[in-house]
């Protein structure tokens, strides 16, 4: 039998004494966590790992003996090592000594307690033990390998990067303690640790009991009635500046918790939140100081008019082509006009409406430039909104022809079902068939030729107006994939894979240091870091939808019925 020992890399240069880790019998492996030195007291040992038990719920205890002897090895020292395992009793007792400066290490086994002691060949695998203990171990993502094969593989690991990492308290201790226990292990040195993340530490307690009351007063102000009357309540759930405001709020309320995060998911999500809430206030800043240096206001105020003049006035050319023969079409001449001069009239409210409010443009795009510093998702939002604003007469437009050829649609498709002598069973959802006389025989006749002849008309008008709002729907849909990609991107996560890719661990490799005959197979544990397409798809940030959810099929059936498709965006539940 294949006896397994994980070895920590830092301890190959550590004076003699005795190994002290944990022993997993189901893998018939042996974790290795630090190196006790000589002299110690074995009662003082005891106890010691018997405290380490008890906070950390990992069954330490000491393995066998190290030696490392830069000379000849002394007999009496080997002897010495040998008789701990009878103080110890461990079985089975590991005993691993490196002779001077010899790359090849000797490793055995001794079993003094059993009636038939077999011959092991044992594995020495060598880890870094502060990478293990700062990583955390993913499920692995690919679907080809087997279910049964994942999960063992997974259980092993996890094991083993379990048992490192739940023994931290036994890393705090350094070679500067008084204790009468010294240790050796990858923070023997000196305990790492930074000042600055510690003061950060301390003031961010106060300063998150400060937002979390603040946020408490605006979410009650946003949660009380006066806000659940019809304008206001119309407005915040159909702008999405509202939405974005909403859900910023709540991550606000997920990082400024004192609830201690319960796992390592809960932590990278409040760190991934947070770095994308000051990314996104940054970017926010820069766009606000872009905006007013060098008086852009007032520039983009001075061109937003001869824009909104100039569309207006493409709108009303088209609408006399529509009037007259477009591509040689003959159209009925007395609904086209009435459809052009209704539609030629909303035009011209448009215009006054937009020169009635041209004096106070400059200042609108002022205060609105302030709202950059709550972040440029904030900003792009309210630029979707102002798009949906400006672009509302195309809206009204789109619906008044789709109204109108929905309209038609289903009126002849109804009639056409009286020819064939059905009828739609509404209660029961369902087309029977049913009897008609001649007189609704004749009537059904002259509403279905009539309606026939002047679809064409219609289903022109409402073309040419959907295709015009498919064009303002897709702009704003860039928007807001921009704000969900902004919203959902997991950047701190992106960023420790970039800077420290062990922290995210996908599973392990083995690389063979060297191997002879007679001597145990050494080899090197390194740790394989998540992909960056499965760190985005672990970590994802949830957020909401901005974007239909209906397939492609279903959009087509409602252009072709005439459906509308609403410009504002809906609230959703969150999208994982």
């Amino acid at each position: 039998m294949v006896l397994k020992v994980f070895f920590p890399s830092c301890c190959s240069s550590a004076e003699s004494g005795i190994l002290i880790g944990r022993w997993i019998s189901e893998q018939n492996s042996a974790v290795i966590l630090a190196v006790v030195h000589f002299p110690f007291i074995p009662v003082q040992v005891k106890q010691y790992l018997s405290e380490v038990q008890r906070v950390t719920k990992v069954s330490v205890s000491v393995l066998g003996s190290w030696s490392n002897s830069k000379q000849e090895k002394e007999e009496s020292l080997s002897e010495f090592l040998e008789d701990l395992g009878t103080i110890f009793s461990h079985e089975p007792w590991i005993q691993i000594s490196k002779e001077g400066d010899s790359k090849f290490w000797s490793c055995s086994t001794l079993q003094k307690h059993s009636n038939n002691p077999k011959e092991e060949e044992i594995i020495l695998v060598y880890y870094d033990q502060r990478k293990v203990m700062l990583s955390h171990l993913h499920p692995p993502l690919d679907a080809a390998a087997s279910a049964e094969q994942k999960a063992e593989d997974a259980s092993e690991l996890s094991a083993i990067f379990d048992t490192v990492a739940k023994s931290k308290i036994l890393f705090m201790t350094d070679r500067y303690d008084d204790g009468p226990i010294k240790l050796t292990h990858w923070q023997s040195d000196g305990v790492e640790a930074s000042i600055i993340v510690e003061l950060m530490k301390q003031a961010s307690v106060p300063a998150c009991m400060l937002l979390t009351f603040l946020l408490s007063l605006i979410s009650g102000v946003c949660r009380s009635r006066a806000l659940k009357f019809w304008p206001l309540s119309f407005l915040w759930s159909k702008l999405s500046t509202c939405e974005q405001l909403g859900h910023r709020l709540q991550h606000l309320q997920v990082i400024s918790s004192t609830k201690k995060a319960q796992n390592q998911t809960q932590l990278m999500r409040k760190a991934n939140i947070f770095v994308s809430l000051l990314i996104d206030v940054a970017l926010g800043i820069l766009l606000m100081s872009w905006l007013y240096r060098k008086n852009r206001i007032g520039h983009l105020a001075d061109t937003l008019i001869p824009v909104a003049d100039h569309v207006a006035e493409e709108l009303q050319n088209l609408l006399q082509w529509l009037m007259g023969a477009p591509a040689g079409l003959k159209m009925n001449r007395a609904l086209d006009q009435v459809l052009g001069r209704f539609f030629l009239y909303h035009i011209h409210l448009w215009i006054s409406y937009i020169h009635l409010m041209s004096p106070f443009i400059e200042m609108i795009l002022w205060y609105v430039g302030l709202s950059a510093c709550l972040g440029l998702t904030v900003a792009l939002c309210i630029l979707s909104d102002i798009i949906a604003l400006l672009t509302f007469h195309i809206y009204c437009f789109y619906v008044y022809g789709a109204r109108l050829y929905c309209l038609k649609i289903y009126g002849l498709s109804s009639l056409w079902r009286l020819f064939r002598g059905k009828k739609w069973n509404v209660l029961r959802q369902r087309v029977d068939s049913c009897s008609y006389d001649l007189d609704q025989l004749f009537i059904g006749t002259l509403l279905f030729t009539i309606l026939l002849f002047l679809l064409p008309t219609t289903a022109l008008y409402y073309l040419v107006f959907t295709l015009l709002r498919l064009l303002v729907v897709i702009v704003q849909g860039l928007i807001h994939l921009l704000v969900d990609l902004i919203d959902s991107l997991p950047l701190y996560s992106i960023l420790l894979r970039l800077c420290r890719s062990y922290r995210l661990a996908a599973g392990v490799k083995f690389r063979v240091l060297e191997q002879q005959d007679g001597k145990p197979l050494r080899l090197l544990m390194q740790i394989n870091p998540l992909s960056y397409s499965s760190v985005v798809q672990t970590y994802r940030l949830p957020t909401y939808s901005c974007y239909p959810k209906d397939s492609w099929a279903s959009l087509c059936k409602k252009l072709f019925l005439g459906e509308l498709i609403y410009p504002w965006k809906h609230k959703g539940e969150k999208q994982d």
